[in-house]
């Protein structure tokens, strides 16, 4: 949700951000703009709608000449989508220019204040009290002024700033918001995501709340709140530039499919030897274990269903109560969470706001805390006690695939990890860890036993609804899969437990009505057979994912998916392959805009 990027160094900046808000278009954003100095005066370009309009706009940045810059994609929380609206703003005086992503909580009282004070504002967003607040504060020192305007500002930011009067040198500031530096030889950069970085750095600092730098060709300074210089780490980021390209394929959404299984590979690898599931960074907690009395598992959106798929194996395993609970929902239901339970909390990019704030709510109660995350140094992973990083790689496509079946995946492991050391030599916990092992081939065969789905979509890509329903373990599968269509294809998808059928849901089960029907879970088979007759009598055409060998599915249902047979318990990493791949060709059958599905943001940094 929204990107910045910032330059200065001997090249041209406009290319560099160009190139650098390009690689971030995958969190979704409906205007641009840029800001570059050029000795003392600030010259901004901004328009609504694609980047491609600000490359034609500026010809690929040639027409913007100047060494130091900041950029921005927006995506519209105060204002419409307009070119007044985007980023970047611009002080009075045009001496000060500002990017930001985040949410100031407080603007509406700053905005009045200025107001009082004789400021004129030229768009309806939160993000222009911040350089109206700067030019106020402003001295003769941007650093004092930066202090003062963050002192003020509540909420979450990570800001973007150049001043006409500091030539060469540009400002970074983070609160509650991704923000990273990236370390060159006689050039500096900072961005919201290392995707912007890769290409010109692997070294990078991640800038911690409350910090900010200042940034010049030759220098990168770092300090607290306080405004005193801190000393700061720098990382080296392990995956390379090829990984955030499409590779030959025609969107990132199908390359991140066909990753699966390596990316579940990177998961479990490490992390299985000789039959036991090892997690190092975890041993602080396993004293803890026996006196857990319940998980919490939470979560936004596929993250959330990835908590509903990990449930039924830690549940299981474990043998204490998991509640999986919309980070959205938590946070503000005065949770009963204590010192005797363990908060798992799940996001890709580690930057979620719900999740950042439902994590936070959880530490005050006294609650252990593990992440399970993507990134490393971000706000999640800082705020818990314990990490467990999914090294799922860069996922550039909005819709999840590789970072949902990595976290299922985390998700089973923990699960063995904690029996292990809870119920020793009990639940054949050695077979298990083979069976998961075994989970990137049964990826790769789900993905290549197949071959219909086109066909398939072109079948039903026309449907105004879907129905997805499953029990148990199908079931969870089946929100994920539900969700992955309606936020690519904008088809109407919908899961439902299929026991819940006749309570309500059949009413909607009409003539040629789609129903797909996951029946991979042999504990609830006959069940599920039941369901399918059941809506099969009203009408509806049923597409169902099973084994290829189920007699008993293969007889009543109209279409088919495959996957492998695998433990049930496991079998949501493997379940939801197939349905990744129908509603990504489903969607390309709509000529939908897939990567970067409308309305939608990638990590969704704002509640």
């Amino acid at each position: 949700m929204c990107g910045i990027v910032g330059y200065t160094g001997a090249q041209n900046a406009a290319p560099v951000l160009l190139e650098g808000l390009k690689k971030l278009e995958y969190r979704g954003y409906d205007s641009a703009g840029i800001a570059v100095m050029d000795q003392d005066r600030i010259e901004v370009s901004k328009v609504r709608g694609r980047i491609a309009a600000l490359c034609e706009k500026t010809r690929d940045g040639a027409s913007v000449p100047g060494c130091t810059g900041i950029g921005h994609t927006r995506w519209a929380t105060h204002g419409a989508p307009t070119e007044e609206n985007a980023h970047p703003h611009l002080s009075n005086d045009g001496r000060i220019a500002v990017v930001h992503n985040g949410i100031i909580e407080n603007y509406i009282a700053l905005r009045e204040e200025l107001l009082r004070e004789g400021y004129h504002f030229l768009s309806e967003t939160d993000t222009e009290v911040i350089v109206h607040l700067l030019e106020y504060y402003y001295r003769g020192n941007v650093r004092d002024a930066l202090i003062k305007t963050a002192n003020r500002l509540q909420g979450s930011y990570a800001l973007g700033v150049i001043c006409a009067d500091e030539p060469g040198k540009v400002y970074a500031v983070r609160e509650a918001s991704p923000l990273i530096l990236g370390i060159g030889l006689g050039e500096h950069f900072f961005a919201s995501d290392v995707t912007a970085l890769v290409s010109h750095t692997r070294s990078v600092i991640y800038l911690e709340d409350g910090e900010f730098a200042e940034l010049s060709a030759d220098s990168v300074r770092v300090f607290d709140c306080s405004g005193r210089e801190i000393a700061k780490k720098t990382t080296r980021i392990l995956w390379d530039v090829q990984a955030a390209e499409k590779g030959g394929y025609e969107h990132f959404m199908l390359k991140e499919i066909m990753e699966q299984p390596g990316a579940v590979k990177a998961t479990i690898a490490p992390r299985i030897r000789d039959g036991k599931v090892l997690f190092a960074e975890l041993e602080g907690l396993v004293p803890h274990l026996p006196s857990i009395r319940k998980i919490v598992i939470t979560a936004c959106g596929s993250a959330y269903y990835a908590g509903c798929a990990g449930k039924y194996a830690l549940e299981r395993l474990c043998r204490v109560p998991v509640g999986v609970e919309l980070a959205s929902e938590l946070r503000y239901s005065d949770p009963l969470i204590d010192s005797g339970t363990l908060v798992i909390a799940i996001s890709q990019s580690g930057e979620t706001a719900d999740t950042i704030a439902a994590l936070r709510e959880c530490r005050e109660r006294g609650a252990a805390t593990l992440a399970v995350v993507n990134v490393v140094g971000s706000s999640v992973a800082s705020l818990a006690d314990y990490t467990v990083y999914t090294w799922a790689g860069p996922e550039i496509a909005v819709a999840t695939t590789k970072g949902y079946t990595t976290q299922v995946t985390v998700l089973y492991l923990l699960a063995l990890f904690f029996a292990e050391h809870l119920y020793p030599d009990t639940f054949g916990l050695g077979r298990m860890a083979e069976t998961v092992q075994t989970l990137p081939r049964r990826i790769q065969e789900a993905i290549d036993m197949n071959a219909s789905i086109p066909a398939l979509a072109a079948k039903y890509h026309r449907s105004p609804a879907l129905f997805f329903i499953g029990r148990n373990t199908d079931y969870a599968a089946a929100l994920e899969g539900a969700l992955k269509m309606k936020e690519i294809s904008y088809l109407h998808a919908e899961a439902y437990a299929a026991g819940e059928l006749k309570h309500g849901t059949i009413a909607l089960i009409g003539e040629h009505q789609p129903v797909i029907a996951l029946c991979c879970n042999p504990a609830v088979m006959e069940k599920s057979l039941s369901n399918i007759v059941e809506v099969k009598s009203r009408g509806a055409e049923v597409l169902a994912l099973t084994f290829r060998n189920n007699q008993k599915i293969l007889s009543v249902a109209d279409d088919l998916l495959f996957i492998p047979e695998v433990e049930a318990l496991f079998s949501a990493a493997v379940e939801i392959v197939p349905l990744q791949l129908l509603a990504y060709h489903v969607a390309r059958e709509n000529g939908c805009d897939i990567d970067k599905p409308k309305n939608l943001a990638k990590s969704v940094t704002v509640e």
